[in-house]
């Protein structure tokens, strides 16, 4: 088995192609060795010292290590991680329900307003995203205010260059295709928030 790794726009996160496919639909995110638990592979790969994010993309996995470890140390393991589930032959997921995003799935009692801003992020934005080793999740929408909640995964979440992302590229391409919507905010999780003020005080 030949693994490939590819960089990210953070630099603490890196891109890991294991020439098989990894997510059949959609995307995963863990943000936590608890929300490991569920992936056998997530869980291995939080076995490793240093680990502090696993994602979860069509053929790609992405793992963000913490600033004071070297790729050149955690590299060899999360390649061992990797083989090692492979060579198991063990579902990706213990529990198939909570596998996949549906996030974007379009439902009866989304207004035309939603369903147009989940369909552009499924297919513009959420590809052009996962190239770049991440994904974002749909969490919402006011028309009201005409804002929409999104939240970043993998590379992408605590990404230094995310929120230009966010602003620039989601937001123009939205505002643009979806006149109701009149800006993009980012939602972050416990994590995302901590990691976000440490890099601020920095």
């Amino acid at each position: 088995m030949f693994i490939q790794t590819q960089p990210t726009p953070n630099p603490s996160s890196l891109m890991f192609y294991p020439g098989k496919p990894v997510m059949e639909v959609g995307s995963a995110d863990f943000p936590n060795a608890r929300a490991a638990m569920n992936s056998p592979l997530a869980k291995s790969l939080y076995g490793v010292d240093g680990i502090t994010r696993v994602f979860f993309g069509s053929d790609f996995i992405t793992v963000t290590k913490s600033e004071d470890t070297s790729w050149d140390l955690l590299k060899p393991e999360i390649f061992a991680a990797i083989m090692d589930f492979y060579s198991s032959g063990q579902p990706l997921f213990l529990d198939s329900e909570t596998a996949a995003a549906k996030d974007t799935a379009i439902n009866e009692d989304d207004s035309e307003t939603v369903a147009m801003i989940k369909e552009l992020l499924e297919t513009r934005i959420r590809p052009a995203v996962q190239d770049d080793g991440g994904d974002i999740e749909y969490r919402g929408f006011d028309p009201e205010t005409g804002t929409v909640k999104l939240r970043m995964q993998g590379a992408c979440s605590g990404c230094p260059s995310s929120s230009v992302t966010l602003k620039s590229g989601i937001e123009n391409m939205l505002m643009h295709y979806v006149p109701e919507v009149k800006s993009v905010e980012q939602e972050l999780d416990a994590e995302d928030e901590v990691a976000t003020l440490a890099g601020q005080m920095e």
